[in-house]
């Protein structure tokens, strides 16, 4: 078992590039969520820098890595 997860780790690092990323996206959308505002109360946590700053940035980040990791082909090749 350990050496299948070392094997596909080292032959496949663009699938532990995509498990980074998602898991940075989702990271984001948690830190976004949380209580918001109604037309009685209002809460002042939805301008927090953690759900205007940080959680945006993480999510973008973790965009930008998905796309190569999902582009990246390695060194296999393809049919020639």
């Amino acid at each position: 078992m350990l050496m299948t997860l070392k094997r596909i780790f080292l032959e496949y690092p663009h699938y532990v590039i995509c498990i980074l990323s998602i898991s940075l996206v989702l990271t984001g959308l948690l830190l976004m969520a949380g209580e918001g505002s109604t037309n009685e109360t209002f809460c002042s946590d939805i301008f927090s820098a953690r759900r205007v700053i940080i959680a945006p940035i993480l999510c973008f980040v973790g965009y930008l890595l998905l796309i190569p990791a999902i582009v990246w082909h390695g060194n296999a090749s393809h049919g020639s």
